[in-house]
């Protein structure tokens, strides 16, 4: 029978046990061994059954045994020191407090991102991105940044899913009640639920709740639109995480970015909490935000006109893209976009015209009728960046449309790596070695270095061993969701062994990531998988996105594969990869393999975490693998370039056979290979150097000091600095130089080389006569930018030094600039000589995306000059 209608009962705590509820609420259990051990002790049965949820756990546990633990006077003892410990936590001084005594960072700052892996849960998250936002709150928290998290709270999350009896994906999008989640409504001071609205085209509205799951200090507030007051239509917005049509997706990104900032002022005004100074927008998604800021500051008594509003907008906000292709970024129809603002919709103090040519796509290879998110998302913020040295790099060629005149390498976008949360990530064991709980962002990762061999051998073998257990749970569940009895799973008790040399590939199944490369020479892995003498594992999993039937056949290639009787103890594809599965795979494998099309992995964090648990990387060079590849840490797969990488099939051909040599010819023989202690000496060093050298820089705990003094500090100052008066008068300046700069141009160049060779070291002096139209000399900067030149004369490693006025305007409004240039390096070297706007307000000359460079023929004159 179906129940026809559903409530959450929640315990009566005894009030001895009370600050259980108060441990359960608070998301840092997820990340905190001590919490969950108090949990698991109140009823160990029932806490495998709750897959580890205190919430969960506490409605199922019996009064009665409730009430024994009330006078139980050794749980009571843990229960006072695990509370007190998570109040000093919270409200005690950390890293950042430390830090703003003597630096201006912001007293707040607000992270919006669409998905948010904090814990399994709570599953909001599809894959990477969220994760790695979950690991940034989790870190601010360590490190005692005054974030607040700004999110969707999806009813089904992201889908769950399942095997056919042929292996195809099959998607299950469970209902979640948010009463039942670790999470608290948001209520005004009368008890009614606190709102947010958006109107939309039609006369209707869209209404959210706000939830709040607080994920150690930091509040993540999640925006929930199924609520009664919608009609049907509008309570579906935040159904699933990546659902729908263009139009539903567009609504999400509506409610994310205007409504999430309405989220956090609501928030702000309910508690008290310090007004954020710094908006920093995860992904493109989360883009309107700024349309919203900027709508703010466009009203009320001291309303600003729209250019002083984006200026001061612009100050504040910091922008991080992480795709590194066109087709990963969300993309809507211009005329939709329109429908949903302006004075008949949302945002009505905002021109629509204006806001479309934020997000447009006005570029070379730019299509005119989209609006581009993450093109509005960089005109919205005065600060980007990638999220590694790689991704930054292909970021600034991406984007390089957006600064026309401007050398891709000078494009505004910045980069800060990736890391990952140690405590959620690395097994107890490992982070057992160093003694901490690495949650005040102790970058000492040093601790295996004093470990004996056999110590630290006898420690992997036991993470893998749990992986092998893990693995024949997940895979027998499997089987018997495809359809086979359990009497014709007994072959699964010999899956895996725990001995043998241990492969992990999970991650999403986008065609980039080429899940099947290993499959390319099927008889080649399959030797690999059987060697009498150093046989390999090899443990996958990872989703395709429900629409990508490209990704659900490389799913089910593999699959069928796997389960062919003479390889299936060898090679399993567990289905529903997540944070739960996740946690024993990464420590329980030896190797972990990625393989993408390079450039197109942005960061790539599962083989971090693996490192943080001393698994090799086997990794083509992309991401942060390329940042940090040393040999000492594992091996870089070699990419095919050339012809061969524009030839699909020739290049998986080509990277498939490096990886097999790879695996035959140095990591089996390595791994197997015994010293005179019987250990393998040279492995058990990689890892110990892995743990060592490599785990401090994969910290997210590292990435966040980075955010906060490259990105957050900077964007604080800049809001600071861009009060009404300020923005008003940069806005004024930039419209005056852009009006003016159709004059601007360098008209002449000479210099006292005479000759076309010179010495090392020696400099040569320019002069320089530009024109600036109506400019002043205070509104430019002249300079000369030189370098290497290769074959077709474009200067490399450039540097740039500027040039000084001496003299003007003359008689045709002609200023003349000097300067020495220093001859700094040999062979083929050359200059140019530019002007660029320039004000103190600016983050980055480039800002404007204004610039005159010197013409063939103006600059030809002693431009060449051979070093020797």
């Amino acid at each position: 029978m179906k129940a026809i209608r559903r409530f959450t009962v929640r315990p009566v705590l005894p009030e001895p046990l009370q600050p259980l509820s108060d441990l359960a609420r608070n998301l840092r259990w997820s990340w905190h061994p001590e919490t969950r051990e108090l949990f698991q002790s109140v009823d160990p049965g029932r806490w495998a059954a709750s897959d580890g949820d205190p919430i969960r756990l506490l409605g199922s546990v019996p009064t009665a045994r409730l009430a024994e633990l009330a006078e139980d006077g050794e749980f009571l003892a843990r229960l006072t020191a695990v509370s007190d410990e998570l109040r000093a936590y919270v409200e005690g001084d950390r890293w950042y407090q430390q830090q703003s005594r003597s630096a201006e960072l912001p007293a707040a700052v607000a992270y919006f991102s669409p998905e948010f892996g904090i814990t399994a849960a709570l599953p909001q998250y599809s894959g990477g991105l969220g994760i790695l936002a979950g690991d940034h709150l989790k870190a601010a928290s360590d490190l005692g940044v005054p974030l607040i998290g700004v999110g969707l709270l999806y009813r089904h999350g992201y889908f769950r899913q399942s095997l056919s009896g042929d292996g195809w994906q099959q998607e299950h999008y469970p209902v979640l009640d948010p009463h039942e989640l670790p999470l608290i409504q948001l209520k005004e001071p009368d008890d009614t639920p606190a709102q947010v609205m958006l109107a939309l085209p039609g006369g209707r509205f869209l209404r959210a709740r706000i939830w709040l799951a607080q994920v150690g200090r930091i509040p993540l507030l999640l925006l929930d639109s199924d609520v009664e007051e919608n009609d049907l239509g509008e309570r579906g917005v935040t159904d699933r995480l990546y659902g729908g049509g263009s139009e539903h997706r567009l609504l999400q990104e509506m409610l994310l970015g205007i409504g999430g900032v309405r989220a956090v002022r609501t928030y702000c005004r309910l508690t008290g909490h310090p007004a954020p100074e710094v908006f920093h927008t995860n992904e493109g998604h989360a883009g309107f935000l700024g349309l919203e800021r900027i709508n703010e500051l466009c009203g009320g008594d001291d309303a600003l006109g729209f250019d002083a509003a984006l200026e001061s907008v612009r100050g504040g906000t910091v922008f991080t893209t992480h795709t590194p292709v066109p087709a990963g970024i969300d993309r809507f129809d211009r005329d939709l976009v329109a429908r949903h603002f302006g004075p008949a919709a949302e945002l009505p103090r905002i021109e629509v015209d204006r806001i479309l040519r934020l997000g447009a796509e006005s570029y070379p290879g730019g299509e005119a009728h989209l609006f581009n998110m993450a093109a509005m998302g960089l005109r919205l913020a005065q600060r980007a960046n990638g999220v590694s040295l790689l991704h930054g790099q292909v970021s600034r060629g991406m984007f390089a449309g957006l600064w026309p005149g401007f050398d891709a390498e000078e494009v505004p976008i910045t980069s800060v790596t990736n890391g990952v949360h140690a405590p959620t990530w690395v097994a107890p064991e490992v982070l057992r070695l160093g003694g901490t709980s690495a949650e005040d962002g102790d970058e000492r990762w040093d601790a295996a270095a004093g470990l004996p061999d056999p110590d630290l051998w006898a420690l992997r073998r036991t993470l893998r061993e749990r992986l092998v257990d893990e693995v024949r749970d997940r895979l027998r569940a499997s089987w018997r969701q495809r359809g086979a009895g359990s009497a014709e799973l007994g072959w699964i008790d010999g899956v895996l062994d725990p001995d043998v040399l241990t492969i992990g590939f999970a991650r999403r199944v986008p065609s980039y990531k080429r899940l099947t490369l290993m499959l390319r020479d099927k008889d080649r892995l399959t030797e690999l998988l059987l060697h009498p003498e150093r046989p390999v594992q090899i443990v996958v999993a990872g989703k395709a996105h429900p629409a990508d039937d490209g990704g659900k056949r490389l799913i089910q290639e593999l699959v069928r594969f796997a389960d062919d009787p003479k390889v299936r103890h060898r090679i399993v594809f567990l289905p529903d990869y997540g944070m739960a599965m996740a946690q024993n795979l990464y420590p329980g494998c030896d190797i972990w393999l990625n393989n993408p099309l390079r450039p197109l992995e942005a960061c790539g964090t599962s083989g971090m975490k693996a490192a943080l648990n001393g698994c090799l990387n086997l990794s083509v060079l992309d991401g942060w693998w390329d940042e940090w590849f040393q040999p000492d840490f594992g091996w870089a797969i070699p990419t095919a370039d050339g012809a061969a990488a524009l030839d699909t099939d020739r290049r998986d051909d080509i990277e498939a056979s490096a990886l097999y040599d790879l695996l035959e010819q140095r990591i089996t023989p390595r791994f197997y290979e015994r010293g005179g202690a019987g250990l393998p000496d040279r492995w058990i060093e990689m890892v110990r150097r892995t743990l060592t050298q490599l785990g401090p820089k994969v910290l997210a705990g590292r990435m966040v000091r980075e955010y906060v003094e490259r990105l957050y500090a900077p964007a604080a100052r800049a809001h600071r600095a861009l009060g009404p008066e300020q923005a008003a008068e940069l806005a004024a300046w930039k419209t005056r130089v852009r009006a003016a700069w159709p004059s601007v141009g360098v008209d002449h160049v000479e210099t006292s080389a005479a000759t076309a060779t010179a010495e090392l070291g020696t400099a040569v002096s320019l002069r320089v006569r530009v024109a600036l139209g109506d400019l002043r000399a205070e509104d430019v900067e002249v300079q000369a930018v030189s370098g290497r030149v290769d074959s077709e004369d474009r200067i490399t490693d450039a540097a740039s030094v500027p040039l000084k006025p001496v003299s003007g305007p003359d008689t045709y409004g002609r200023w003349l600039y000097e300067g020495p240039l220093s001859l700094d390096r040999t062979g083929p070297f050359g200059y140019t000589v530019r002007v660029l706007p320039a004000h103190h307000l600016l983050a980055s000359p480039a800002e404007p995306g204004l610039v005159a460079v010197a013409s063939d023929a103006v600059g030809r004159e002693g431009a060449g000059v051979l070093l020797r």
